[in-house]
């Protein structure tokens, strides 16, 4: 497992959700993660959404599932992706997903912050580009996904 346990600015990525819901593309992005070896946090807006990730985690494939903890499930250092909807990082992840509007301040101590959002939803759209901003002035780099029909991704930017 590696950490990141510097101050230097995470590499900032925006996924922007108009083909597939975020119940149908953060569990691959989530498995990709995994496969590098790092943890995660996943952050959403609100405590209820955690809950129904918490859900979809576990069943989102009849033959599988990604192991993971939330606050409920007690010691959140062992869990290889923990589920919040506040800014705790109890197993020192290296990815941290924002999603459900969920936002930082500090882009720091993380290899890569991806921000995930509903590109059908101006208000969601507009958030993303604040975060944008503030990812930018931090001295990140970014760079914005948009879904291929095939449902994979497509930098351009």
């Amino acid at each position: 497992m590696t950490t990141t346990a510097d101050a230097s600015p995470a590499e900032v990525m925006f996924y922007h959700l108009d083909r597939q819901p975020l119940d149908a593309a953060l569990p691959l992005l989530v498995e990709k993660t995994l496969e590098r070896g790092w943890r995660a946090v996943i952050q959403a807006g609100h405590e209820e959404r955690v809950q129904a990730l918490d859900a979809l985690l576990w069943t989102y494939k009849p033959d599988s599932f990604i192991p993971h903890g939330t606050a409920n499930d007690g010691d959140g250092a062992r869990q290889p992706i923990y589920l919040t909807a506040a800014l705790d990082n109890p197993n020192a992840a290296d990815v941290r997903f924002l999603v459900d509007g969920a936002a930082l301040e500090a882009y720091t101590g993380y290899k890569r912050v991806v921000v995930m959002f509903n590109g059908r939803d101006e208000h969601a759209v507009k958030d993303a580009r604040d975060q944008w901003r503030r990812a930018k002035s931090a001295g990140c780099a970014c760079t914005y996904w948009q879904q291929t029909p095939a449902g994979g991704w497509e930098r351009k930017a």
